[in-house]
């Protein structure tokens, strides 16, 4: 059964490897799981699953693959008339009679007890304490109330069953869907690069030990540098006109880029790139700083990402004099060809769709210019600009 659910897990998208399907064999062997579902869940997710944005496809396929409750279920419907889980019976419950039920004595006890009433059971039943149906205080079925009950075949009435089946916490992973604060740490995670710089003001416990070892028992004290990310960047924004439409998305990226990196400058811009940038939008016009300060203040080792759709008129780009703020003596073209030369490791993440780059003029140039090094803001091109970064 489990080498079916190795290729289950592959069909779905989930990229697991003949490696974690042994430590998952060796985990049950070592009893880690225990009989519990539950754990086998946590076992087999953790073996097998080596990135948050497949947990989604990974509860997909589980559901699909395991469903014992759900076939046992189906063989005794089958006897049963079609509308046996319709609910029939809303009943209302005293404080009283709810502090009467008990709970039949945890998971395994709970899953025992409902095989044999599904052996038992010979047909429709609504209300009681004991059968599969609806309104009761049964601990199976739907619309009643129990403690401590499993949900089957309609909505819950109480909020309180243990296990509802195929309930997905983490469908808002998956690589292809709309960004959020968590998901974009997730992904900003992955251009860690760590190292310990500054005063020794941690105490460094395998160090004392190794120097007390060395000194015959005496005890020697050992310090180290706190242990912090590495990674530098350089953020500049676009803001204003048709990034309007994007502002939550940028919102959240910026959120996350501040919480993850310890060293990060940002910048805004509309539009393109010219002679200079801001960083506060009330004082624009007042307060900017220099392209040429930036390129000499920073140093090369800094990771420049440029967000914006570049979507607006190839002549703002291409031509002096082509902004439409302010009169620029040299294109942005030039400007961001300066910037793209200091810092080589760079990318543009567009929230524009990928599929319509290529009928917007401007976003060809863009591309062009960076180097084809754009990507779209999606978890999947936030991956692929990591990586660029990296490299």
């Amino acid at each position: 059964m489990l080498t079916r659910f190795f290729y289950t897990l592959r069909e779905a998208g989930v990229p697991v490897s003949v490696t974690e399907y042994l430590t998952l064999l060796d985990g049950l062997k070592q009893r880690v799981a225990g009989y519990s579902i539950d754990d086998f869940y946590f076992l087999a997710r953790t073996s097998l699953v080596k990135d948050e944005k497949h947990y989604d496809r990974f509860d997909k396929a589980f559901a699909h693959h395991f469903k014992g409750i759900d076939q046992v279920f189906e063989a005794l419907q089958a006897q049963l008339p079609e509308d046996w889980l319709r609910k029939l019976v809303e009943r209302s419950f005293t404080d009283e009679e709810k502090a009467q039920i008990e709970a039949l004595g945890g998971w395994d006890k709970l899953m025992e007890t409902l095989a044999e009433r599904l052996q038992e059971q010979k047909g429709r039943h609504e209300g009681g304490n004991k059968w599969i149906g609806t309104g009761g205080t049964s601990p199976f079925g739907h619309g009643g109330f129990n403690p401590e009950g499993i949900r089957i075949g309609g909505p819950g009435g109480q909020k309180r069953a243990v296990k509802v089946w195929e309930k997905r916490d983490y469908r808002n992973l998956d690589d292809g869907i709309e960004l959020g604060t968590r998901n974009i740490k997730i992904a900003l995670r992955k251009l860690r690069r760590f190292a310990r710089e500054g005063a020794a003001d941690q105490f460094d416990i395998d160090g004392t030990i190794d120097a007390t070892a060395r000194a015959a028992g005496l005890l020697d004290l050992k310090f180290r540098p706190e242990r912090h990310n590495a990674i530098k960047v350089l953020l500049f924004l676009d803001v204003g006109g048709s990034m309007d439409a994007h502002v939550r998305v940028c919102e959240e990226l910026f959120s996350a880029a501040r919480s993850e990196f310890k060293h990060l400058e940002y910048f805004y811009f509309h539009n393109f790139v010219y002679e200079s940038v801001w960083k506060d939008g009330r004082r624009r016009h007042a307060e900017r700083t220099s392209l040429p300060e930036i390129v000499r203040t920073y140093p090369p080792d800094y990771r420049l990402i440029l967000v914006g759709d570049a979507s607006m008129s190839p002549y703002e780009i291409v031509q002096p004099g082509g902004s439409i703020e302010h009169w620029n003596d040299e294109a942005g073209a030039v400007w961001l060809q300066r910037l793209t030369n200091r810092f080589q490791r760079h990318v543009w993440l567009n929230p524009e769709p990928e599929d319509r780059w290529d009928y917007t003029q401007s976003i060809g140039i863009t591309r062009q210019l960076v180097g084809l090094r754009m990507f779209p803001l999606t978890l999947r091109g936030l991956d692929q600009g990591i990586q660029a970064l990296k490299s």
